[in-house]
């Protein structure tokens, strides 16, 4: 799909004294429609989506705290609470409830918390592979003593504050690490998700827009029972994706669409992760549908 170049407008709100960022593609009589992106991406990898959605829909697309043109948390902290905040905050200020929800992976997570904890205030809901962690890795965590997770979190954020960001001489050099990552990318697509996702240096470089700090893996969370709680107190009809060359654990496979009142399970083939690049069409018809 071409991009028709009229892009979104940019726009701020606040929320625990940061600044964050999304931006608004307009339409603003249609019914609203959120797209959130993953961990370590952008608002503007949803353009796409949100170009062929925008005739139909007020689309909205926010920088998650730390990402793209969002503000970083001062204390390097980013919790899952903190990111569902955030979220309630958009909603709340921009008054956008009942809203629909598209989101992916990290986002994923956050959209389907916040439906459980206001399960009124969304219409219907897309996660592409947004379940988090499986309960195979969950089991992982939690033989691990409290002592020794944080005691590796300490660790971790030691060498997080160490960690300068990685710069590319040229975008073209952070062009080819973004084909790296997703082989199936089109040159079209890494390169705009590329633009979108770096900021120049002072010197010149390129460096990623994301606070290293969001890779920090947080030494405990809400329980598993906590998080089986909130998705079934979903109450909107629910869509959850997979790619069938993806890592995630699939639902169907693991046991845990049991926790969803009105859930579906979507696959498709030839798609990793980023189901939404990878099968853009396919995608595009499986939401339109659904919606």
């Amino acid at each position: 799909m071409i991009l028709d170049g009229s892009g979104p407008t940019s726009r701020i709100y606040f929320s625990q004294r940061l600044r964050l960022h999304y931006v608004d593609w307009g339409n603003p009589d249609a019914p609203p429609l959120l797209l959130v992106h993953g961990g370590r991406d952008h608002c503007r990898n949803w353009d796409w989506v949100a170009n062929a959605l925008r005739h139909d829909w007020h689309v909205l697309a926010p920088d998650l705290r730390g990402h793209g043109d969002s503000q970083w948390s001062p204390d390097g902290s980013y919790t899952i609470a903190g990111y569902v905040y955030d979220f309630a905050q958009l909603i709340h200020q921009q008054e956008l409830a009942p809203v629909s929800i598209a989101a992916h992976s990290l986002g994923g997570v956050i959209a389907l918390r916040y439906a459980g904890i206001y399960p009124e205030n969304v219409r219907r809901l897309v996660a592409i592979e947004g379940l988090g962690a499986s309960p195979r890795r969950s089991r992982e965590r939690r033989r691990r003593p409290i002592a020794e997770r944080m005691q590796a979190w300490i660790d971790d954020q030691r060498g997080l504050s160490a960690r300068v960001p990685r710069r590319y001489a040229t975008i073209e050099d952070a062009y080819r690490r973004m084909r790296e990552v997703n082989p199936h990318l089109s040159p079209d697509q890494a390169l705009h998700l590329t633009e979108h996702g770096v900021n120049q240096n002072e010197d010149g470089t390129y460096s990623w827009k994301f606070d290293n700090y969001v890779r920090a893996e947080p030494p405990y969370e809400m329980t598993e029972t906590d998080i089986q709680e909130l998705w079934a107190r979903i109450t909107c009809p629910t869509l959850l994706i997979y790619g069938k060359e993806s890592w995630a654990s699939n639902p169907l496979d693991d046991g845990r669409i049991s926790h969803f009142r009105q859930a579906r399970v979507e696959t498709l083939d030839d798609a990793g992760h980023w189901v939404h690049h990878d099968r853009l069409e396919a995608f595009l018809e499986l939401v339109r549908g659904f919606l």
